[in-house]
């Protein structure tokens, strides 16, 4: 049995901005052919040694295709299309699915890529995976001896900077809920930005908390967000990654992402003091101090939640501080930046450069260890969902396992084999759904 909570999606219809994440029976290509590839397990998810295989099929209309050539790699991820001893080839269609074994001897992640050209049409890809004992994904790296006292004084930093959040209120249309743009001093000079919701004449102590964290980019808060968790009966704050004006327009947020904030992801990587991540996860912390110190919050459950880099900041989130009940983290970056020196493809943002000689710059990678996310996990015993995509080249699967198997708390992966870097509605709604279900179990029993 799977020592395991995993939610398992396999084959679901989505469509993503990058055609080359997916892979699906029923997406029709051109002409009207449609290429197939799939783990020969739903759940696409096998022990370590054990014999699995990608089934590859190609159709027209509903007829299988009984002449022509596909090729086909399988890799993992170092290689990117490059076999490095896993299968590769040619095979020709005959109408029978073709099968590919493959096997690892060691928890990993493979994807295979599926090329299929028609005689009168353009090359088809596709893409899937599937994984060996991924919940045995070790760290790639111990955490560092004193990551806990540096942080701790990070935090200690960080409380002696006053808290006097400038509230602005925020027009929009439903009289219910109040809106405001929110500024919180913060340590390091960038302050929290976000927008703040919460339901007009709630009796103290009586709301939950959430907090919602951006993907990577430069961009304004979000009001929908905000709105979203106050609909649903919380006190609720998006902040943007930055701490930097909200509601400008376009204009503004392409002039610091091409000005100040480009390549900020690099930013005084060199060193754990100046590394930019450090001043976005201390905001983190004050944005949930300005939660839990109004008068509405029940005192009980803080809830973070993001995808991509905002996933990597919800594990952060859950391992910075205790106050966090719940995180719900997609597709998380930031993970595992010494992947390579394990062997492993290393997490967005490949924070870690190789020297001359081909090895982890030693500066880099040892900064690195005191912002990357899995380190966090293996802090954090709030309650957790993740999701995953097994073909995901931006936040590789190995990378998120690596955060998912260091949590402490409660948690459950949804896994994606077919799925890229994405956030797809239904695990959009599989996140809030938890959400809601955690704040109903944490009532009081009086109160249910």
């Amino acid at each position: 049995m799977r020592r395991f909570s995993a939610l398992r999606s396999h084959a679901m219809l989505l469509a993503f901005a990058l055609p080359i994440f997916l892979s699906t029976a029923s997406l029709a290509a051109a002409e009207g052919y449609a290429v197939s590839v799939a783990a020969d397990r739903d759940d696409a998810i096998y022990d370590s040694g054990e014999a699995a295989a990608f089934v590859i099929s190609v159709t027209r209309g509903d007829q299988p295709v009984t002449d022509g050539k596909l090729t086909y790699v399988v890799d993992d991820f170092l290689r990117s299309g490059k076999s490095g001893g896993y299968p590769e080839g040619e095979a020709s269609l005959d109408g029978k699915p073709i099968r590919v074994a493959v096997k690892s001897d060691k928890p990993n992640v493979l994807r295979c890529q599926v090329t299929y050209t028609p005689a009168e049409g353009k090359p088809i890809r596709r893409l899937a995976g599937l994984a060996f004992s991924p919940t045995e994904i070790e760290p790639s790296m111990p955490v560092p001896d004193d990551f806990d006292a540096f942080w701790a004084d990070q935090k200690k930093q960080l409380a002696e900077v006053e808290i006097t959040p400038t509230l602005t209120p925020v027009e929009q249309k439903n009289n219910k809920i109040a809106c405001f743009d929110v500024q919180v001093p913060c340590l390091g000079g960038a302050p929290v930005s976000g927008y703040f919701a919460k339901p007009v004449g709630a009796e103290e102590k009586s709301l939950p908390a959430i907090l919602w964290v951006h993907g990577a980019g430069v961009r304004s808060s979000s009001l929908y967000a905000a709105t979203k968790g106050a609909n649903a009966g919380m006190l609720s704050m998006d902040i943007n990654a930055h701490g930097i004006p909200n509601g400008k327009p376009a204009e503004f947020y392409a002039q610091q992402s091409g000005g100040p904030l480009k390549n900020y992801r690099y930013a005084g990587r060199d060193s754990r003091d100046t590394i930019y991540f450090r001043g976005m996860f201390l905001r983190l912390v004050r944005a949930i101090d300005f939660l839990t110190m109004q008068p509405e919050w029940n005192g009980r459950e803080v809830i973070v939640i993001g995808h991509s880099q905002g996933g990597g900041q919800a594990l952060v989130a859950g391992g910075l501080d205790p106050r966090v009940t719940l995180i719900a983290s997609g597709v998380p970056a930031i993970c595992d930046h010494t992947g390579n020196v394990a062997g492993r493809v290393n997490g967005w943002p490949k924070l870690v450069p190789n020297g001359p000689d081909g090895k982890p710059e030693p500066a880099a990678l040892e900064a690195s260890r005191y912002v990357d996310s899995v380190n966090f996990a293996s802090r954090c015993k709030a309650d957790a969902i993740m999701s995953v995509g097994f073909v995901d080249v931006t936040c590789p699967p190995t990378s998120c396992y690596a955060a998912y198997n260091a949590l402490l708390g409660e948690k459950t992966m949804i896994s994606e084999p077919l799925m890229g870097h994405n956030a797809p509605k239904h695990i959009h709604k599989a996140f809030f759904d938890r959400v809601l279900q955690h704040v109903e179990q944490s009532q009081p029993a009086a109160a249910k």
